[in-house]
C-alpha cells in the first residue's frame, strides 16, 4: 500500500467517526474535529498522487479559501448558521459542476465517464441555485412564502425531463458541444425553481435535501475522476443527507412530494367571524414568582428565541432557578428554528448542559407532570392543532405535548401566526399565559425579578 492510499484510508475511517460523533452533542466537537482532520488527509493524498503543475496555485487557492472561510467562521454568529450551512453547500456544489465542466471540455468523454460526469454537472449546478434561493429565503431577501404559478410542477417536470434528455444525448454522442450549455443552463434553472415554491418552514428538510444532493454530485465525481476517496465522502454525506430529510419529513408527517412540491406555508385566511378570542397575559414579575414556585420546567426554544439571541439570557435563567432548586429541562422539536439541530447549536453556544436537552419522543411522557412549560418564540411545534384539527395544515405533525403542562407560559412579541400561517390553538387555552415581549429582554427581566427574591 502507497502513502497516499494510506492517507485515503485513514480519512474514510475519520469521515465516518466524524459522522457518528456528530450525531450527539456530547461527542460533536470531536465529530468535527475528525473530519478537519481527515480532509487534510485527503487533500495531501490527493496532491501525493498527481503531478501538481504548479504549487502556487494551490497555496493561492489555500490562502482565497482561508480568507473567506476564516472570517465567516469567526464573525458568523449562530443565529445565522443555517444561511451559512446553505452558502457552504452552494459554494461545494459549483466545485463539483466547475470540474465536471472541466473535465468534459478537456477529454469529451462517453459511456460510463460522461454518465458519472452528467450526473456530477446536473446535481452540482442544480443544488448550486437551489442552495442560493434557500440562503435567500432563510436571510429574508426573497419571500419566505412560496411563489406558486398555474402549472408549476409541470413546469418543473419538463425542463428536468429536457435536461435528463441531453444529458442521455451527451452520453452517446458527447462530440455535440453545443448541447452542453443548454444542459448547464437547465440545471441551473431547475435549481431556482424548485426551491422558489417551498415556504420558509420547510427550509431544514430542504439544507437537509440539497446536503444529499451536493453529496451525490461529489460521489459521481469520484467514479468520473477515479478517485475513490471522493467516491465513499460523498456517498457519506448523500445518504446522511437523505436519512436526515427522511427524519424530517416524519417530524413533520408530512411525505418528500409534498415538501417540495406543496407550496406549505402560504398563509390560511380564517373565517371572518368577527369573535375575539380572549387571551391571559403575564408580566415579568407574575412570571417569575411562577417559576420560583414550580418544581419543574420545560423550556422549549423556537426560532424566535434565535431572532432574539436570547440563548445566553435562557442560560442565566436555567442557573437561577436549578439553584433554588427547580429542575429545568429544555425539549427539543427535531424541525425548531430553521435547520436539524439549530436549537442544539444555539443552547451549546450558551453552554447549556448536554443533559438538559431532551428529544420530543422522551420528554413528551413527562409533560403533564411538569409545572411550567416555558415557550420561548416556538408556534407551530407546539399546536395543538396538530392533533385535534383533521383539516388543519399540520394535522398528524408530532408536536411537543406543551399544553399538558400544568401552565403554559409562552414569551412573544405578539399573537401572530407561525410558519403555516395558522392561529395557535394553545394561545387561548385556560392554563396559557402570554408573556408579551423580545423574549432576550423579558428572560432578562425574569432573571432580574428571580434574582431580587420576594417571590413564591
Amino acid at each position: 500500500m502507497s502513502l497516499f492510499q494510506a492517507l485515503y484510508l485513514v480519512a474514510a475511517a475519520l469521515f465516518i467517526l466524524a459522522l457518528k460523533w456528530m450525531s450527539a452533542p456530547a461527542t460533536a466537537r470531536r465529530g468535527v474535529f475528525a473530519g478537519e482532520v481527515g480532509m487534510l488527509l485527503a487533500v495531501v493524498g490527493t496532491l501525493m498522487r498527481h503531478e501538481v503543475v504548479n504549487y502556487q496555485w494551490i497555496v493561492a487557492g489555500l490562502l482565497v479559501g482561508a480568507a473567506i472561510g476564516v472570517p465567516l467562521a469567526i464573525l458568523m454568529p449562530m443565529t445565522h448558521v443555517p444561511q451559512r450551512t446553505a452558502i457552504s453547500q452552494a459554494c461545494g456544489a459549483l466545485a463539483s459542476a466547475l470540474i465536471g465542466t472541466a473535465e468534459y471540455y478537456r477529454l469529451h468523454p462517453s459511456g460510463f465517464i460522461m454518465s458519472a460526469l452528467a450526473v456530477e454537472i446536473l446535481l452540482g449546478f442544480l443544488t448550486f441555485t437551489a442552495s442560493l434561493m434557500a440562503f435567500g429565503k432563510l436571510n429574508e431577501i426573497l419571500p419566505s412564502r412560496p411563489i406558486t404559478y398555474k402549472g408549476q410542477n409541470y413546469v418543473n417536470l419538463v425542463l428536468f425531463v429536457i435536461a435528463v434528455g441531453i444529458a442521455v444525448a451527451l452520453v452517446l454522442h458527447p462530440e455535440q458541444a453545443g448541447l452542453f450549455p443548454v444542459f448547464v443552463a437547465l440545471a441551473l434553472t431547475f435549481g431556482v425553481l424548485l426551491i422558489i415554491p417551498i415556504g420558509g418552514a420547510d427550509m431544514p428538510t430542504v439544507i437537509a435535501l440539497l446536503n444529499s444532493y451536493a453529496g451525490l454530485s461529489a460521489s459521481a465525481m469520484g467514479f468520473a475522476l477515479d478517485n475513490k476517496l471522493l467516491i465513499i465522502a460523498g456517498a457519506l454525506d448523500g445518504s446522511s443527507g437523505l436519512i436526515l430529510s427522511i427524519i424530517m419529513c416524519r417530524a413533520m408527517n408530512r411525505s418528500f412530494t409534498n415538501v417540495l412540491f406543496g407550496a406549505f406555508g402560504q398563509l390560511q385566511t380564517a373565517a371572518a367571524s368577527g369573535e375575539v378570542r380572549p387571551v391571559r397575559s403575564a408580566s415579568a414579575e407574575e412570571a417569575a414568582s411562577i417559576l420560583e414556585d414550580a418544581r419543574s420546567v420545560v423550556v422549549i426554544p423556537g426560532y424566535g428565541m434565535a431572532v432574539a439571541q436570547a440563548q445566553h439570557k435562557i442560560r442565566e435563567l436555567h442557573d437561577i432557578l436549578v439553584k433554588k432548586g427547580v429542575e429545568v429541562r429544555f425539549a427539543i422539536h427535531p424541525v425548531a428554528g430553521r435547520m436539524p439541530g439549530h436549537m442544539n447549536v444555539l443552547l451549546a453556544e450558551a453552554d447549556v448542559p448536554y443533559d438538559k436537552l431532551i428529544e420530543m419522543e422522551d420528554i413528551n411522557a413527562d409533560m403533564g407532570m411538569t409545572d411550567v412549560a416555558l415557550i420561548v418564540g416556538a408556534n407551530d411545534i407546539v399546536n395543538p392543532a396538530a392533533q385535534n384539527d383533521p383539516t388543519s395544515p399540520i394535522a398528524g405533525m408530532p408536536i411537543l405535548d406543551a399544553y399538558k403542562a400544568r401552565t403554559v407560559m409562552i414569551i412573544k412579541r405578539g399573537m401572530s401566526a407561525g410558519f403555516a400561517g395558522i392561529d395557535n390553538e394553545l394561545y387561548y387555552m385556560p392554563n396559557t399565559l402570554m408573556l408579551f415581549g423580545d423574549a432576550k429582554s423579558f428572560v432578562a427581566g425574569l432573571v432580574k425579578e428571580i434574582g431580587a427574591g420576594g417571590h413564591g
